[in-house]
């Protein structure tokens, strides 16, 4: 079966940074836009950021540009999200998803999600 599974969460200071992966398996990866979102209790989930099949394409919900940055590895199966700047309301579960359609924001555009990893960041 499909399967994505998120890393690199935890907690971290204020100002900090992290690198989460999303290592996928069960899917031809290179043909796959990915993306990563993420959610606090009580709200919906919110994308955060895109990344087309090559990783040269790349699409920021705009008050996360700068901080954010989405890559991927495709010989390893896996994207990559790196933030900056680390702020308490960034902490929230983070999801990868992937889609064969053209990468966006919408939450209907992926097929496929992981299990999510919680960021928690103090102050």
């Amino acid at each position: 079966q499909v399967q994505l599974v998120e890393s690199g969460g935890g907690l971290v200071q204020a100002g900090g940074s992290l690198r989460l992966s999303c290592v996928a398996s069960g899917l031809t990866f290179s043909r796959y836009s990915m993306g990563w979102f993420r959610q606090v209790p009580g709200k919906e989930r919110e994308f955060v950021a895109a990344l087309s099949q090559s990783g040269t394409g790349t699409y920021y919900l705009d008050p996360l540009r700068g901080r954010f940055t989405i890559s991927r590895d495709n010989a390893k199966n896996t994207v990559y999200l790196s933030i900056n700047s680390l702020r308490p309301e960034d902490t929230a579960v983070y999801y990868c998803a992937a889609t064969t359609k053209q990468y966006d924001l919408g939450l209907q555009t992926y097929d496929y999600w992981g299990q999510g990893t919680q960021v928690t960041v103090s102050s």
